[in-house]
């Protein structure tokens, strides 16, 4: 009972404060946490989760005694309380430098790997694995100490087996594991793992069938959110593709076609994604002749030119677009 009300009084960044200055209320509230009583765990779980919340960046470091046991328990049976444990972490994560270095010698990275794989077929918990990662992908210096360990374990071909949107659960799982990628994708340089494990292929079939499903009207809530990361990773990855590889990573037409529709559809209601996905169709007529001819076989030209008005730097992606199929050749050129 005193836990419970301790976990709701603990929502307010005052009482937070007040309550890591008290003596021992931290490592009274980690015992609790690691001991015998199930019920008790949960709540005092609950009460860990309430000050990951708080504002104030000495609270995340005040709560570093709890970090072991957090990284224990996500090998635990019960999925609701990994679910606690893993928001926990990522609410913690972005507060304070100390705590990100000590889950990292910790070993976070494998814990996260290991509990994605022993909880593959839960997507509730992998989409807080996915909210975790993602917020450990976004600090500083993750470039240099989180992306490296990050790409020599299990965790990218982990987050591309997620990019199937499953119908019962919802989106939220996919659109975690999507910035994740995202995140991995802008802050290296070398794409090779990714690439290796087929991250543009996946990435573009799934901006497919996206596109198709909002073409015939299917636009699930939420649906906006998955196609940013997706349009980003696509857009990140296209440089590091080699040519004569593009062809199998991204298909022939179907990606130029989905994306033209995309396009089209969020010209209105979301100008900033209509320009996102035109950049993309830039990179992808930048890289490769045999894409240049099939936005000229296909007629996606017609398709284009009317956007030719539009401002908010979606015409400049078009001119470059057309730019672009017009430099590779002379024969493009009387074409357009």
């Amino acid at each position: 009972v005193h836990l419970r009300a301790l976990s709701k009084a603990l929502r307010d960044p005052p009482a937070q404060l007040t309550f890591i200055k008290l003596e021992n209320s931290i490592h009274l509230l980690v015992g609790l946490f690691t001991g015998s009583d199930a019920q008790c765990r949960l709540q005092a779980a609950r009460c860990l989760h309430e000050l990951s919340h708080s504002p104030h960046t000495n609270v995340a470091a005040a709560c570093l005694p709890a970090t072991p046991y957090l990284l224990t328990y996500l090998s635990g049976q019960s999925t609701k309380f990994t679910e606690l444990c893993l928001y926990t972490l990522g609410n913690l994560c972005p507060d304070s430098e100390t705590v990100k270095e000590k889950l990292l010698a910790q070993g976070v990275i494998p814990a996260l790997a290991s509990c994605f794989e022993n909880q593959k077929h839960n997507l509730a918990v992998v989409e807080a694995v996915g909210f975790t990662l993602s917020q450990l992908l976004q600090t500083n210096s993750a470039a240099e100490k989180v992306i490296p360990m990050v790409l020599a374990s299990s965790l990218p071909s982990q987050l591309l087996s997620v990019l199937t949107p499953d119908p019962e659960f919802g989106l939220g799982p996919v659109i975690e594991c999507a910035w994740c990628l995202h995140y991995l994708i802008c802050s290296s340089e070398d794409h090779r793992v990714l690439l290796a494990h087929g991250a543009l292929r996946q990435c573009s079939s799934l901006l497919v069938t996206l596109g198709g499903a909002v073409t015939r009207g299917n636009k699930e809530e939420g649906v906006e959110l998955l196609i940013w990361p997706l349009l980003r990773c696509v857009g990140n990855l296209l440089p590091s593709c080699p040519v004569e590889d593009l062809r199998s990573q991204v298909g022939d037409v179907d990606l130029l076609v989905a994306l033209c529709e995309l396009v089209d559809t969020y010209l209105h209601i979301q100008p900033a994604l209509a320009r996102e996905t035109a950049w993309v169709l830039n990179n992808l007529t930048a890289h490769s002749s045999e894409l240049c001819s099939a936005v000229l076989t296909f007629n996606l030209v017609q398709r284009l030119i009317p956007l030719l008005p539009f401002s908010q730097g979606i015409n400049t992606m078009v001119l470059r677009i057309l730019a672009n199929i017009a430099h590779k050749k002379k024969e493009f050129c009387i074409q357009l």
